[in-house]
């Protein structure tokens, strides 16, 4: 019985697949190639990760800040480092990398210190962690590299877009989804 209390206490420090989980994985699946070398940063579970080695056969390597998330990926299948976005990882590495970031706008006020608010918080604007991810992502990438970026709405797609467009990369929406309270949308980000 303890492990079953220690795994559901794992599982509420880790994000969980959701409909944006979903959505990634379903634009990667579309757009990936089995020779593609895969970084999913901010892999939490595991499941954009294992979906993509599944069924499309690339390798893939995830990576999470939460100790608790790349244990859970690697009960998965899913090789999973812990680092933060980009970090550790050497310069041309990735034919792609794709990132489910945390975007929900949050007050500082509010802000919580758990892994979960790590994993949902994107700050005021919902932009802290997509700013510096995009200012960072394209060392990693191979020359012909591109990037899958999950965003809402709800954190201002164009202020995302200008960001990108600002470090090199072309945005363009290959997958998009509407619920009642926010657009999700996957930009695939191409060097100019």
């Amino acid at each position: 019985m303890k492990d079953l209390a220690e795994r559901r206490g794992v599982e509420t420090e880790v994000y969980q697949p959701a409909e944006d989980s979903q959505l990634l994985a379903e634009a990667a699946v579309a757009h990936v190639t089995p020779d593609d070398v895969v970084l999913e940063v901010g892999t939490g579970s595991g499941y954009v990760a294992a979906t993509i080695e599944q069924e499309v056969g690339a390798r893939v390597v995830g990576c999470d800040l939460n100790p608790h998330a790349c244990e859970q990926a690697r009960e998965h299948g899913v090789e999973a480092v812990r680092m933060n976005l980009t970090d550790g990882f050497r310069d041309g590495a990735f034919d792609v990398v794709v990132f489910n970031p945390p975007y929900l706008p949050t007050d500082p006020d509010e802000a919580g210190d758990d892994w979960m608010e790590v994993a949902l918080s994107g700050g005021e604007n919902g932009r802290e962690v997509i700013d510096p991810f995009l200012e960072s992502v394209g060392r990693v990438l191979a020359p012909d590299g591109y990037v899958l970026l999950l965003v809402s709405t709800l954190t201002n797609l164009e202020a995302v877009r200008d960001t990108a467009a600002g470090v090199g990369f072309s945005a363009e929406t290959v997958h998009e989804e509407s619920y009642p309270f926010e657009r999700l949308t996957v930009e695939r980000l191409s060097r100019k």
